[in-house]
């Protein structure tokens, strides 16, 4: 935004603020209470959504690390099941009853 078009925007801010105070249906004092209610309300709706953002967040962490833990086990069990394998395979004797 260049010069001209900042200067625009603030005049423009500044006017629409003058006939908002002159059009206010409540005085000052009622508008600024108003204001300060609204504002804390959205507060405290900001802090809720950030405090079940935080919970979702840590939930999803916890699955996560579940999920890792049970592959980690499968596949542990895998390997010791394959290393099981190759020595029963390898300690085998040979079978009997092969045509000579």
């Amino acid at each position: 935004m260049d010069k001209n078009g900042l200067s625009a925007f603030l005049l423009g801010l500044g006017v629409g603020v003058g006939i908002g105070m002159l059009f206010a249906p409540k005085s000052g004092q009622e508008t600024r209470e108003l204001l300060r209610s609204k504002a804390g309300e959205g507060t405290d709706y900001l802090k809720q959504r950030g405090t079940e953002a935080k919970q979702a967040a840590a939930d999803w962490v916890d699955k996560g690390k579940d999920t890792l833990s049970r592959q980690r086990d499968t596949l542990a069990d895998a390997v010791q099941a394959g290393r099981q394998a190759y020595r029963d395979a390898v300690n085998q004797p040979p079978s009997e009853g092969i045509a000579q």
